[in-house]
């Protein structure tokens, strides 16, 4: 994983004593960069999105698999990344069957105004997922996901240096820590971490992930491209994501802090 470029800025704080008496300190602060992406396929625009400019082959590749603009790895060709004057430029080459679906898509959003999804045109659109044998004899012990999760925030690097990004990471179902993409954004923070783990190859069924953020039925989405079947999030999940996790035989476990956690979804996978 590459580093992130760090922004560091002088800021004042006052501090309040028992005795209310305000003394005034300076101190230095690394803040997250926060950076425009523009997904160009092909030569054709497709989205802008605001990320971390770090990890940025393993985004692209990530983002096309989930987005479906891609169906493999084997169907994105390159990846250029060009540092231009308001943001950063991904020059993605693709299949040209992939290709030729794209412009399709982009055709039907042609004169729509006013769109929540861009790219839904039906409600079924919106609740996608990649439909996946889940391995049912697939379990996880509740002492290998605590080692995880005391693992987990040693492995947040640059949250510990800033305290503004989102991370997920995946896990063998020893606990034992494989991989870890962080972002200012948690949707892209999993494309990422999906990139990385397809090009690497090594997803296999006894791995889960650990998410930073809540669950939202889009990260039980993310999670299907994976073919996996636990995903545990240190907040809340979404009411919809528990339906869906429950849809399509996926564990879902939130508020998984310290020594506590719940299960929303096929408790059945968790041994304690």
């Amino acid at each position: 994983m590459t580093s992130a470029k760090l922004i560091q800025t002088k800021n004042s704080s006052l501090d309040f004593p028992a005795h209310k008496n305000q003394s005034k300190s300076n101190s230095i602060e690394n803040l997250a960069e926060e950076t425009p992406v523009a997904f160009v396929y092909n030569g054709i625009s497709h989205v802008v999105m605001m990320a971390s400019p770090i990890d940025l082959e393993d985004f692209a590749l990530g983002f096309s698999i989930t987005e479906e603009i891609i169906g493999s790895s084997s169907d994105l060709y390159s990846v250029e990344i060009n540092h231009i004057k308001d943001g950063i430029e991904l020059k993605i080459e693709i299949s040209s069957k992939c290709f030729m679906n794209l412009k399709e898509r982009r055709r039907n959003l042609t004169g729509r105004t006013g769109c929540g999804l861009c790219g839904a045109e039906t409600l079924t659109q919106v609740i996608k997922y990649k439909k996946n044998n889940l391995f049912s004899d697939t379990t996880f012990r509740y002492d290998q996901i605590r080692y995880a999760l005391d693992q987990f925030p040693t492995n947040q690097t640059l949250q510990k240096q800033t305290g503004a990004t989102h991370a997920v990471a995946l896990y063998q179902n020893t606990g034992k820590f494989l991989l870890i993409r962080e972002d200012v954004g948690r949707h892209n923070a999993f494309d990422k971490l999906i990139g990385a783990a397809i090009k690497q190859e090594i997803i296999n069924k006894d791995c889960f992930v650990v998410t930073s953020s809540r669950a939202s039925y889009e990260m039980i989405q993310k999670l299907s491209y994976l073919n996996l079947r636990l995903i545990i999030a240190i907040s809340a999940p979404t009411a919809l994501a528990v339906r869906l996790a429950k849809k399509i035989g996926v564990t879902l476990v939130g508020f998984a802090r310290d020594d506590r956690y719940t299960i929303y979804s096929h408790k059945e996978t968790i041994i304690e």
